[in-house]
């Protein structure tokens, strides 16, 4: 069975994929102090838990925060007996070379996610995904990354607001009853969620015209299905897309 790892900047990701199915999906904050003892501790507590039977004899990580992967890897040696592959490092093929300037390092995530979005939906996508920051990544007809946009997260937004302005709340993201707010947390509410609503329409019509293709809209990430309601945003919404792909990735060496 095969350990499949994301590790983003606020939270990281186990999937447990049998070769059919993901069995199990477990969540923890991402800190970079964690040891894999301690690793080790956390995931079997919950696998007992949900009584699943796994013999892991493959991992794969990819991580947006370099610090978690030397331990993630003495995870994976010391209590699986295997060398994990970590998208990104030369050892772990991508399915299609990624087309971008010379030199660019590109986000694992992101390359997991469009090697993900591609083997479902094929080529010409705009994959959405809402994430500590919120990205538009642009997947070629043949499947290569061929680049995107960058834009400050909806947390991480609403953290930056709270921090500047000291008379502002905290607010939760949801659906505002209303555009015009006729209160403090109903006008952050409705900034985040129709500001972000317009960022992601104004992008992603930005990107069709600039790429002259038709392009269908891949959302992901655990705010996609929230942001969906308020307007015609995506195509397809996948919430496991990045356990996905590196399901995909790791398959694609092991045959290679």
């Amino acid at each position: 069975m095969l350990l499949a790892i994301d590790c983003g900047n606020t939270n990281t990701v186990f999937s447990i994929w049998d070769g059919e199915t993901f069995l199990v999906t477990l969540r923890t904050s991402t800190h970079h102090a964690r040891t894999a003892d301690a690793y080790f501790t956390w995931y079997s507590t919950l696998v007992k838990h949900y009584g699943i039977e796994v013999d892991i004899t493959d991992v794969i990580i990819s991580s947006t925060v370099p610090r978690v992967v030397f331990n993630l890897r003495v995870f994976a040696d010391r209590f699986f007996g295997c060398r994990p592959m970590v998208v990104g490092k030369p050892d772990c093929a991508l399915p299609v070379a990624p087309r971008v300037d010379a030199g660019t390092l590109i986000g694992p995530d992101r390359l997991v996610n469009t090697a993900g979005a591609y083997a479902r939906h094929g080529g010409d996508l705009i994959v959405v995904d809402f994430g500590t920051a919120t990205t538009c990544d642009v997947v070629a007809e043949d499947g290569a990354y061929v680049g995107g946009v960058i834009a400050p997260g909806v947390n991480l937004s609403l953290e930056a607001l709270h921090m500047a302005a000291a008379a502002l709340p905290h607010v939760d993201v949801t659906t505002p009853p209303r555009v015009i707010g006729t209160n403090t947390v109903d006008c952050m509410q409705s900034g985040v969620y129709w500001g972000y609503i317009g960022l992601v329409q104004g992008l992603c019509d930005k990107i069709r015209a600039e790429y002259a293709r038709p392009m269908k809209v891949i959302g992901t990430g655990g705010l996609a299905p929230l942001f969906a309601q308020g307007a015609d945003l995506f195509d397809e919404i996948e919430d496991d897309l990045t356990m996905h792909g590196l399901t995909v990735i790791h398959d694609y060496n092991k045959k290679g």
